[in-house]
């Protein structure tokens, strides 16, 4: 072919690579004066693969981005059909593996807000993958290949259940073979952006039906245990993207590329995830690249996503809130716990702006978690949500350094302003909350003799059944001390003895019914009544 003119316009110049279904060729058209690059369909091939092969030119003709390759004409000549596509200079993504945070983001972002323009037009790739991405000299993305792209409207061309497409990079649906939307390429873009921070694919198998298994069936190991120190952010970004039910992947590739700008802090809060040789050969520009850098400045600055943990111990709910907070692309889920110790793990490794915080968890309740969250992470607000509306657990949620509280009752809408407002620094109080809190204020207030800590312990005990010399072991007081104290609380609560004491302080949610569970359960000693 070398020396050929096609059509008497496209003279052929020299042979850039091969595929399973065409030969591609670097050629100059003669009539516009410019470099183009040929495809040209192998003889012989099935007739569903020519078809697909010209629904490439029909599909991507109409678009018309900067960082997708350009179709300029269709043509046959002596029997041999060929696309003329725009010629790009530069080296495959597979050059960029593995990438600093910097370079993934930067490269990730390029690419996302070019799929979302082709989505936005009814296109699906469906056969994302480095080889079929270029990054030019300067650092710009260019997707190529579009021989598997199909409007969501067009005849199919494959037979029902048949997967097309590059095994190491398909999403579960098109390993399954079930119809295709735009949040497959949001799959295999997942794979691609792991691939690049890690240097490894998250799944991978000599035999294909293993790895279409391990698509299906497999969670990924986390990019953390393959790389160290990579951007938590980052990290929740990618396994996100490589979700298995699509709804809880990323719902749009621009919400992806906002996910992905906040990912990570300045070139100079972050040190390099590898020192491989392979990074001092890259271009200028990929060793440098700061976040200021990245494209289209003016929707960064309008998207700053909020990262949330969510702690609560029922698994469905927590899924499904964490599902329907991620809807709202200013926010992304960061961590999940099932209990105050994992939700106080969570929120200091990740210091995220927002823990949202049940209170009935156990091992530890978000009663106790509270204080500790406060004391190590004051920047990080927190927004009670549980179905506790009892006025003495919000004064003391409140008391603990809450942002927020708001009852599981709460709508969609109510839920999301009060996570809008509790991270802007307001103070947000749920439908029926408010009441609640003033309730327990003026019956705090009205009670000019407020018990204190130490007298609500030597209640708790009481109410557990523990005799005064017992508790006096337990506090380390003297049995004079002891009943002093029981004297100043029957005082207090105008209480006859004090079992009446310890009765009145439950009902007045002086003590709590969990604390006092808690406290049977800790202690070793047995009640003495």
């Amino acid at each position: 072919m070398i020396g050929t003119k096609l059509n008497n316009r496209y003279e052929v110049r020299s042979h850039l690579g091969d595929g399973s279904t065409a030969t591609v060729y670097q050629a100059f058209d003669s009539m516009l004066g410019r470099d183009v690059a040929l495809k040209v369909l192998l003889p012989h091939v099935r007739e569903t693969t020519a078809q697909r092969f010209f629904q490439e030119a029909k599909a991507a003709a109409h678009l018309n981005h900067p960082n997708i390759m350009s179709i300029f004409d269709i043509g046959e000549d002596d029997g041999r059909h060929f696309l003329v596509v725009e010629y790009v200079e530069g080296d495959s993504l597979t050059y960029y593996i593995p990438s600093s945070p910097e370079v993934v983001v930067e490269l990730g972002t390029q690419i996302a807000i070019a799929l979302q323009y082709a989505h936005d037009n009814d296109i699906i790739h469906r056969d994302i993958k480095p080889a079929n991405i270029k990054v030019t000299p300067e650092g710009q993305v260019k997707i190529m290949d579009l021989g598997l792209a199909r409007p969501s409207s067009a005849k199919r061309v494959t037979a029902p259940g048949m997967v097309i497409g590059t095994p190491a990079y398909i999403s579960p649906e098109q390993a399954q073979g079930h119809n295709l939307d735009s949040r497959t390429d949001i799959y295999s873009l997942g794979i691609v952006l792991y691939e690049m921070i890690t240097g490894e694919l998250p799944f991978n198998a000599d035999d294909i039906t293993a790895l279409l298994l391990q698509h299906v069936q497999q969670q990924p190991t986390p990019p953390s245990q393959v790389v160290e120190r990579l951007p938590i952010a980052l990290e929740t970004v990618i396994l996100k993207l490589l979700e298995k039910n699509p709804n809880r992947r990323f719902q749009s590739m621009e919400s992806l590329a906002r996910a992905l700008r906040a990912s990570i802090p300045t070139t100079a809060e972050l040190k390099p995830t590898s020192e491989s040789s392979i990074d001092q050969q890259r271009p200028e520009w990929s060793k440098t690249m700061q976040t200021d850098r990245l494209r289209d400045p003016s929707s960064r600055a309008r998207g700053n996503v909020k990262r949330i943990v969510l702690a609560d111990d029922h698994t469905i709910l927590r899924k499904t809130l964490a599902s329907f907070i991620e809807t709202h692309e200013e926010y992304i889920i960061v961590g999940e716990a099932s209990d105050g110790n994992e939700a106080l793990e969570e929120t200091f490794k990740s210091k995220p702006d927002l823990l949202m915080l049940d209170l009935n968890m156990p091992n530890k309740s978000g009663l106790e978690t509270l204080p500790q969250v406060k004391l190590k992470a004051p920047n990080v607000k927190v927004l009670v949500l549980t179905g506790r509306d009892d006025d003495a657990y919000i004064v003391r949620a409140l008391r603990a350094g809450a942002n927020g509280y708001i009852l599981k009752s709460a709508t969609e809408d109510e839920l999301i302003d009060a996570i809008s407002k509790v991270i802007q620094g307001e103070l947000v109080l749920g439908r029926g909350v408010a009441e609640k809190v003033v309730t327990g204020l003026l019956a705090t207030n009205n009670n000019k003799h407020e018990l204190n800590d130490i007298e609500r312990q030597v209640l708790l005990y009481v109410a557990g059944g523990y005799e005064n010399s017992t508790i006096g072991q337990q506090l380390a007081m003297s049995m004079t001390d002891v009943i002093e104290t029981l004297a100043q609380i029957m005082n207090k609560l105008q209480a006859k003895d004090r079992h009446s004491a310890a009765l009145k302080a439950l009902r007045n949610g002086e003590i709590l019914l969990e604390d006092l569970h808690d406290l049977i359960e800790d202690t070793a000693v047995d009640p003495d009544e």
